[in-house]
């Protein structure tokens, strides 16, 4: 199981993802999303999470402001336990169970 999580922001309520492996999962502020993060900067359909055996990717889906890595910009990327996904303006911890 992977978790994501976000830390508490002045004015809005930390977050958290639970990703089992052997799923997909979107993330975006529209309803349609997995996950819905409805924050400044985060597109309808942001990205998309895959986890399988132990491993989590994600694939920015043409967002309009991207998704980062650990600061850096990425199309698609491995993530591990201790990196940082950022959609919009939100902060994610990657965390593996």
């Amino acid at each position: 199981m992977w978790i994501l999580r976000s830390q508490a922001e002045p004015g809005e309520a930390p977050v958290t993802f639970r990703i089992p492996d052997g799923t997909i999962k979107t993330i975006g502020r529209a309803a349609r999303a997995d996950f819905l993060l409805d924050r400044a900067l985060v597109s309808r359909l942001h990205c998309r999470l895959t986890a399988a055996a132990g491993t989590l990717e994600v694939l920015d889906l043409t967002s309009t402001n991207g998704t980062f890595v650990n600061d850096r910009p990425v199309q698609r990327s491995a993530l591990v336990h201790g990196d940082r996904l950022r959609v919009g303006r939100v902060e994610l911890a990657v965390e593996r169970t």
